[in-house]
């Protein structure tokens, strides 16, 4: 599924690039051109580095390697998460001003202008965070449906992979529903949401104790 140029995304087509992405060859160390749009560009970025920070996580659990792999793979999760979050609050810029809740000009800085309606509703999770979540969501469903297609474990194991891949599949698919109801409300005027920074402190040299 190709996502339409300017209009706002659904879930059902973030869920959908979120799967074509995780089947691509040699993702997510390579990856295709993003659908045309800068939302899109975003969120792909954003599903690539949770991508990178799974895999790195896999490594960082490791218990026959040297510490410094550790430690290195650690760094990388760091940098990886930022990313990640990065990508997520440009995401809901984007989306903020392509529903007419943020000033254009403003939007990435920190006092961005608020052109909500009167009376709308303040979402707590933003846009953005839910398609964070949705990504998630997405390499949960490609790595439990793997255990469903193992051969070197009994038939008990995987039927109940089956089970947690069904379970999964229905939250990924509450969540989208959930998405689309936020925007088509956000659209109407009856709701907004804001970008909220998260300010990951490990990664800005400023905030290190000099004997760190």
């Amino acid at each position: 599924m190709t996502p339409a140029l300017n209009r706002l995304p659904t879930g059902a087509e973030v869920s959908a690039t979120h799967d074509r992405l995780l089947a691509y060859p040699g993702w997510p160390r390579d990856e295709p051109p993003p659908a045309t749009g800068e939302t899109w560009h975003w969120l792909q970025a954003n599903h690539r580095f949770n991508s990178l920070l799974w895999a790195e996580e896999d490594l960082a659990r490791r218990t026959t390697v040297a510490d410094a792999e550790i430690a290195a793979n650690k760094r990388a999760i760091d940098g990886y998460n930022q990313a990640r979050n990065d990508a997520t609050e440009r995401v809901d810029e984007l989306l903020l001003v392509a529903l007419g809740l943020v000033d254009a000009a403003s939007a990435r800085t920190d006092a961005p202008v608020s052109k909500v309606p009167p009376g709308a509703r303040l979402n707590s999770e933003t846009a953005g965070s839910m398609i964070d979540r949705l990504s998630i969501m997405a390499l949960k469903i490609h790595a439990m449906r793997a255990q469903t297609e193992r051969r070197d474990v009994d038939e008990t194991h995987r039927a109940a992979s089956r089970v947690k891949l069904d379970r999964l599949r229905q939250q990924r698919a509450d969540l989208g529903a959930c998405f689309d109801e936020l925007l088509a409300d956000a659209q109407a005027g009856r709701a907004y949401f804001k970008v909220y920074r998260q300010f990951k402190m490990y990664n800005d040299p400023k905030y290190r104790s000099k004997a760190a």
